[in-house]
């Protein structure tokens, strides 16, 4: 029986698994992740009787495997069409159309989550929620793999290791480890190396409806405080009739000089910037809210192959958006395919 590890159950982990679960049905495959949910900044939440995606906004249909995967492979039950193009907008907050009217973009209706929640309910892999990993550690003898998290419990052995946490915080885990100076070190030279953009995101809610012809609005002169506003009312089954729900993502330049101001502060400004956008002062005082930060929120590049090659070498994988390098769910979900056949071709 092969024994994978895997730190982080984001989206490029969950394709990771499916692939492996089917190409190695003995293969005993743990998860651990950090936080309460999966998907990583594919995040769905739900307050009343409104669901929301409020990290990634939706993946499109760039990747013929991809699309196979959602709607063929996986159950495509709840799998919803958003309606509505994005339009842009400059620096002035001028609107004009966009060119996308015909592009598929996907949700669920119970939220964009549902990609991982399927693929790692379709395999027999243990996700372990809120579950820390602080040290890996390399058994050079044995070939294996050790974790232990921020309780000190021990993870493993495992046959195989994959990383998919951004790359700063890989990075970071590799600094530490307990292997190889020269591998660890260049990897994690590597992956910190990726630069990232982060984005401080306003859910801003409003008991009336929003008539716009639009889904979304993108700014494309990347000189504006807002970088996007989107309207998951558009998303079948997330809004109720005579709501609006809207997704405000800042600028990154914004986001980082205001990422530990007071939230309130933040909402404010952010819902005060799109009622002026979006033309409708209504917009500035919305009924209830909420927020998100991601410091680590879209790689601007890709790793250094090598370094990655050399690692898997060695029983070590990365997979995530900022291996395939773009910043797309579609591209993590697409690296993690391919990831887990050269995995499951390894064991």
């Amino acid at each position: 029986m092969s024994r994978v590890g895997i730190v982080g159950a984001g989206a490029g982990a969950a394709a990771l698994t499916h692939v492996v679960d089917g190409a190695v049905p003995d293969a005993e495959v743990t998860v651990l992740e950090k936080s309460g949910g999966v998907c990583g900044r594919v995040a769905t939440r739900r307050r009343g009787d409104c669901t929301y995606d409020y990290g990634a906004n939706y993946l499109k249909d760039e990747d013929e495997r991809v699309t196979e995967l959602v709607r063929e492979t996986l159950d495509a039950d709840g799998l919803v069409d958003t309606e509505g193009p994005v339009y842009t907008f400059d620096s002035d907050g001028t609107v004009s159309e966009g060119r996308d009217a015909d592009d598929h973009k996907w949700s669920y209706e119970a939220g964009l989550t549902q990609l991982a929640k399927r693929l790692f309910d379709g395999t027999d892999a243990t996700v372990h929620r809120r579950t820390r990993v602080e040290t890996v550690r390399r058994d050079a003898d044995a070939a294996t793999w050790t974790l232990v998290d921020s309780d000190g419990e021990t993870w493993g052995p495992f046959d195989a290791l994959v990383l998919n946490p951004p790359a700063p915080q890989t990075a970071a885990l590799l600094r530490d480890a307990a292997w190889d100076r020269e591998i660890r070190e260049t990897l994690a030279g590597a992956a910190a190396a990726v630069d990232y953009r982060t984005i401080w995101t306003a859910v801003l809610h409003y008991p009336f409806e929003l008539d716009r012809p639009y889904y979304a609005l993108v700014n494309t002169d990347e000189d504006h405080e807002v970088g996007w506003i989107s309207r998951e009312e558009c998303k079948p089954g997330h809004v109720p009739d005579g709501e609006s729900l809207l997704i405000v993502q800042a600028s990154p330049e914004w986001s980082v000089e205001r990422y530990d101001d007071p939230a309130a502060d933040n909402v404010a400004d952010l819902a005060a910037l799109t009622a002026d956008v979006v033309g409708d002062e209504r917009l500035t005082d919305p009924d209830w809210t909420d927020h998100q930060g991601w410091r680590y929120a879209l790689p601007e590049g890709a790793v250094a192959e090598g370094p990655v090659d050399s690692a898997a070498d060695h029983g070590l994988y990365c997979v995530g958006d900022w291996v395939a390098g773009e910043a797309r769910l579609h591209a993590a979900l697409r690296n993690g395919l391919e990831t887990g056949e050269r995995l499951a071709y390894a064991l």
